[in-house]
């Protein structure tokens, strides 16, 4: 059997196995061209509240294709996008979509104009020297936004490898003004590695630590690390995922400074502020003032 005859038995087994997978594979890489549309991707507004007073900081802006048929959910299709050869396009094209939106209703609402707005950027694209031409600082100023108002939010699911090149690439957004969050904290060796090099402005507790945290102490004592170091570095922590009560309650105990979630405010396709919920520890304490000066009456 000549060589190439060997190859092309050996190719068409490999297609045979693997067929299902390369199948998925096509409909993923399909679906994800078709997400170049701005009317194939939704997207929402999730509120970020300050803990003591619940005065709402700020957004979240979460995009999601409209048909996802080809993937299990969201996170799955983004997961896709960053390990495509696609990622830059995606990304520059979904976040001129999401300024775009955010104004249109900022324009509308002049009060939700100075708020701090909150946008994912796989960390790879931020090292891009295409994405350092300055196109960001020109879609804010057609949108009326300045970069002191934008949060960067580093996600951990994509891992820095040249740390030293990338702080150069973080020191480089920060001089112009804008800030850094990180995403997916205290979930990982390259989380916390991170918090290290990049000395982000805002560290994002991943919702797996927040998840039932007033009866698990593991993760309170990962959380009052991260909280002490917060203090010595001048950094804010943020705790997603808040969804209970009594998740609420005990991180407002903790000194955690921002919160967000669906227990604060769920994403919506318009602006709207978020609540501390009435048994709040803030509101709480402010009931049973209230009761003391009622029973001196």
């Amino acid at each position: 059997m000549s060589n190439s005859l060997s190859k092309l038995l050996h190719y068409l087994t490999f297609l045979k196995k693997h067929r299902k997978k390369l199948y998925n594979e096509s409909n993923k890489y399909w679906a994800l061209r078709n997400a170049l549309d701005e009317h194939s991707i939704e997207t929402y507004f999730q509120p970020i509240l300050c803990l003591r007073t619940g005065q709402t900081l700020g957004f979240e802006i979460l995009n999601r294709p409209v048909n996802i048929n080809a993937f299990t959910n969201t996170e799955e299709f983004y997961d896709f996008v960053g390990k495509s050869g696609e990622v830059f396009s995606i990304e520059t094209f979904i976040r001129r979509l999401s300024f775009k939106r955010i104004a249109d209703q900022a324009n509308a609402e002049p009060f939700y104009n100075q708020k701090m707005i909150f946008i994912n950027v796989h960390p790879q694209v931020l090292a891009d020297p295409s994405y350092r031409t300055g196109e960001t600082l020109e879609i804010l100023t057609n949108y009326n936004f300045k970069p002191e108002q934008i949060v960067l939010e580093l996600t951990e699911k994509e891992a820095v490898t040249d740390y030293a090149q990338f702080v150069k690439v973080i020191q480089h957004y920060k001089q112009q003004g804008f800030r850094i969050a990180l995403d997916d904290a205290g979930t990982g060796y390259n989380s916390l590695k991170t918090i290290l090099y990049v000395k982000p402005d805002f560290i994002k507790l991943d919702k797996s630590l927040i998840r039932g945290i007033h009866s698990q102490i593991t993760q309170q004592h990962l959380v009052r690390l991260l909280l002490d170091y917060a203090h010595n570095s001048g950094t804010k922590v943020i705790a997603e995922g808040i969804e209970t009560n009594d998740e609420l309650i005990y991180l407002q105990k903790a000194g955690v400074h921002i919160g967000q979630g669906y227990h604060l405010g769920k994403p919506l396709p318009t602006l709207l502020n978020g609540s501390l919920p009435q048994y709040g520890l803030q509101n709480v304490s402010l009931l049973k003032t209230k009761l003391k000066t009622v029973n001196r009456r």
